[in-house]
């Protein structure tokens, strides 16, 4: 029966320790881009982690108890920095803090486990005796029986107990650790990381004096003294949410400056763009004055000039005819009945001609509802930005290829209180996706001020409760908003 019953210990341990690894793939998984695509991934790892740690645990060195401590300790960080390292592409600052928080978070799991179902199984074996003398149990076959069964019931609950907290610990964290694509900082590093090494120092003495050896008897340390009991867990529990909201608290941090900076970013842009149009707006206004005012002059001029019929007449009605022309020019090319969008969108056209010379760039179908609600400049950011992306884009595909169409065509709809922008341009094929938002990476060296174009999309889009998405067909990227046109009660 020994025999038996130490089989089946053996048997939860290799297929705790397999979950465990099962755990850590989905853990580094979340962070970082595995090597390979192979479908059998995830097996690979959870089969070398599960090896290398049973070797781990099986083959301790001799010598003091704090001398194994450390030993396991190191090793199993070796252990799993190899293991992200052949199959992950490791080499980045977080890769630490994975290895670290899944270790530490490990270890409080295996203590927490130990600690509550040790004297769990002390209790059943006082229950099973009390039985015995309440002639419940009347022979010792059957005494042998329950307490096996509840020996190896025990041990099942605490390598349970020790997977459920793992994972749920670890999912907790790659929920909260929101901002995956963040190049994280040293003292960043450090912050997140503190909870987690004093976490690994706390098992390791654990480690060495949980258990002591009085008169030849193995005996724990909260035996000795019973309040332990009782602190010990909430010592590690509390240590273990150290490093869940350690993360939280980090991770809100970066997300709180990444939206100060993108509204930083973003009031410049509409400010920015305020004085261009206000200016640019002031000064076709004088045009279209000066236009409508010369004009007439011009037409007076030019029938005078004919009443005479003289042949010198001709250069005069020449120079008075291309000078006319001149002044058609100064009208805008583009003309949506938004004086606002009109001026945004011209400015950007001539901007854009400057880029790419014989860019195509068609607004015919660029619809603006009588009853707009959304605000003009709100509209000048989605446009804004949708047409600067479109405009790098059929820059690098001409870099690229000379002789390639490039093209932009903007196009919008209603449809009931839903009013849908499509932005259509031309590039080179490629892309560079963020792996955890999809949004779109630039590959400009300043990524702080670079590269937040889509963001700042759908930021104003869900200022009217709305969405932005892109797909690619081929060579063409397609990019949609869509916003309820109803009057902004945000601030």
């Amino acid at each position: 029966m020994y025999s038996l019953t130490h089989l089946i210990f053996t048997v939860f341990r290799v297929v705790s320790i397999l979950l465990q690894g099962y755990c850590l793939q989905y853990f580094l998984g979340s962070f970082l881009e595995s090597r390979t695509k192979s479908r059998f991934h995830k097996f690979y790892v959870t089969a070398v982690y599960g090896l290398l740690q049973l070797g781990v645990y099986w083959f301790p060195p001799t010598g003091y108890e704090s001398i194994k401590a450390v030993w396991k300790t190191a090793v199993s960080l070796c252990v799993l920095a190899v293991i992200a390292i052949c199959f992950y592409k490791a080499f980045h600052a977080v890769t630490v803090f994975l290895v670290t928080v899944f270790r530490a978070i490990a270890d409080i799991s295996v203590f927490v486990a130990v600690i509550l179902f040790d004297k769990l199984g002390d209790k059943m074996l006082m229950v099973w005796n009390w039985c015995v003398e309440k002639g419940l149990i009347t022979s010792e076959r059957k005494l042998k029986t329950v307490i096996n069964a509840s020996v190896i019931g025990t041990q099942f609950l605490m390598e349970a107990v020790v997977v459920l907290i793992l994972y749920l610990s670890l999912k907790g964290i790659v929920h909260s650790y929101r901002e995956k694509d963040y190049a994280i900082r040293r003292t960043e590093l450090l912050s997140i990381l503190t909870p987690a090494v004093v976490s690994l120092l706390l098992c390791a003495l654990l480690r060495t004096i949980i258990f002591t050896v009085e008169e030849n008897t193995m005996e724990a340390v909260y035996d000795k003294y019973p309040l332990l009991l009782v602190l010990l867990p909430a010592i590690l529990l509390l240590s273990l949410l150290s490093i869940l909201y350690g993360v939280k608290l980090f991770q809100d941090t970066v997300y709180l400056n990444r939206e100060r900076s993108n509204q930083i970013v973003l009031k410049k842009q509409i400010g920015s763009m305020q004085e261009h149009m206000e200016e640019m707006e002031r000064i076709y206004s004088g045009i279209r004055s000066m236009k409508h005012d010369m004009k007439n002059t011009l037409s007076v001029v030019l029938r005078l000039a004919t009443k005479k019929g003289e042949s010198e007449n001709e250069e005069l009605q020449a120079y008075l005819g291309e000078l006319n022309q001149t002044f058609d020019s100064l009208d805008f090319h583009f003309k949506t009945g938004n004086s606002v969008i009109d001026t945004m969108l011209n400015m950007k056209y001539h901007e854009a001609l400057r880029m790419v010379p014989d860019l195509q760039v068609d607004v015919s179908k660029l619809l603006l509802p009588r009853n707009l609600a959304i605000q003009s400049y709100d509209i000048g950011v989605i446009l804004g930005n949708a047409l600067d992306n479109a405009m790098e884009a059929c820059r690098k595909l001409r870099e690229k290829e000379p002789e390639a169409p490039a093209f932009i065509r903007l196009s919008s709809f209603q449809k009931d209180r839903l009013l849908i922008f499509k932005i259509k341009n031309s590039f080179d094929g490629t892309l560079k996706r963020k792996r955890q938002s999809g949004l779109l990476e630039t590959d400009k060296a300043d990524k702080k001020t670079h590269g937040i174009g889509l963001a700042n999309i759908k930021n104003t889009a869900e200022k009217y409760q709305g969405t932005m998405d892109y797909k690619i067909d081929g060579r063409l990227f397609i990019l949609s908003v869509m916003l309820k046109n109803e009057t902004n009660m945000e601030k």
